[in-house]
Order: structure tokens, then C-alpha cells, then sequence
């Protein structure tokens, strides 16, 4: 979890006091971050501190900075139609606003003030910590890679699961069937072949 008191110390923190002291800065991000917990459930899932993937990079501006990343995650699971284990890399583009604190003081002049974040620039908006000179991933990563997993897991679009009788898994034997009798009619059955074996003798 995030400490409040040491921000730079969190296992998700990207210190940023470099690119935040004026707009027009950037600073690229590629390394991994353990997965934060409460990813996912019993059927698909990000395990807690597997490796998740960050590349990207990170905008200075008058108003915050603008984080724009690729972020990959291991997932395991299992297809909710056929049950076979589930175990893939997941990729999403994230892209996330961190407004500066109302006391921070950005160098404006006329040149960058048109740099501002709009309201369609990022739909997910964090805070910065250690007065604007930490940006932490904990709440990104978890918001947007919990959003990520599907709520009925596939192992393919097509997976046709498996039989309702017997448990066979129909997609080694697509034709697989079994032979179904009414019981409304077993009673004419029993008497035909009755018929029948007296016909023999």
C-alpha cells in the first residue's frame, strides 16, 4: 500500500519532481510495477504482485501531468464454458490526468498557457503526492486492469463447452452427441419388443 508519509517509498511510485517543475517536459516510463490486490475473482484474475508492464511516457503541462502507457498484466483463469485453464498476458492503453495540487507553483508564461488539460484529454483523473513530486500507479493500474477482465472469460469466441450430460469437451469432438429417449414412451417400446421376440418364436 501507498505510505502517505514517504510516497517515493510505494513499490508503485514514479518520482516526477524533474518534468513537473515547468509544462512542456516529458519523461518516458518503461519498467514493471507489482500488480496491486483485490484484481478479479475466483474465475479470472490478476495475481496480487505479479510483474504488470508500463511503457510509456509522461507529459508536463500548466495544470498536471498526462500519463499515456501501454500496461500489460499476466492472467490466469479458467473459460466459463469449458473450464480449461486460462493463462495469457492482457495489454489496455491507459491514458490518466494528474492535476497539480492548488499551491503548486507552475513557471507560466504566455507561450505555454495554452498548454492546459481539456476535459477530453483523459477520462481518469488521480492526484500527484509528495507535493507534486510523486506519481503513484497503485489506484491507476488497479481501476483500469479490474475494468480490463471479462465478466464470462473465453478460451476462444467460438469455445462451444462442454456436454450437459456426460461432461465431454466439445470442442476435441464437435459432432459428439447421445442418444435421447422420451420416457413418455418407454412403455410402447417395452411392449413392441415384447411383439417382436413373440413373432421370433
Amino acid at each position: 500500500m501507498t505510505n502517505d508519509k514517504h510516497p517515493e517509498t510505494s513499490p508503485w511510485a514514479i518520482p516526477v519532481a524533474q518534468i513537473a517543475s515547468r509544462p512542456g517536459q516529458s519523461k518516458e516510463v518503461d519498467q514493471d510495477f507489482p500488480a496491486p490486490s483485490g484484481i478479479g475473482d475466483e474465475v479470472i484474475s490478476i495475481a496480487e504482485g505479479a510483474p504488470v508492464h508500463v511503457d510509456g511516457s509522461i507529459d508536463s503541462i500548466v495544470d498536471g501531468l498526462i500519463l499515456n502507457a501501454s500496461v500489460t498484466a499476466p492472467v490466469t483463469g479458467e473459460c466459463s464454458r469449458c473450464l480449461k485453464p486460462l493463462d495469457d498476458d492482457r495489454t489496455l492503453h491507459v491514458t490518466a490526468f494528474f492535476p497539480y495540487a492548488p499551491d503548486h507553483d507552475s513557471r507560466r508564461n504566455d507561450e505555454e498557457v495554452d498548454i492546459i488539460a481539456g476535459e477530453e484529454e483523459s477520462e481518469d483523473t488521480y492526484p500527484l503526492a509528495g507535493n507534486n513530486t510523486v506519481m503513484d500507479l497503485e489506484s491507476l493500474l488497479r481501476d483500469n486492469l479490474v475494468e480490463s477482465l471479462p465478466v464470462q472469460p473465453l478460451c476462444r469466441p467460438d469455445c462451444l463447452g462442454l456436454c450437459s450430460q456426460c461432461g465431454a469437451d466439445l470442442n476435441e469432438d464437435p459432432d459428439h452427441h447421445h442418444e435421447t429417449h422420451d420416457i413418455r414412451w418407454s412403455a410402447l417400446e417395452d411392449l413392441k419388443a415384447q411383439l417382436e421376440q413373440r413373432e421370433h418364436e
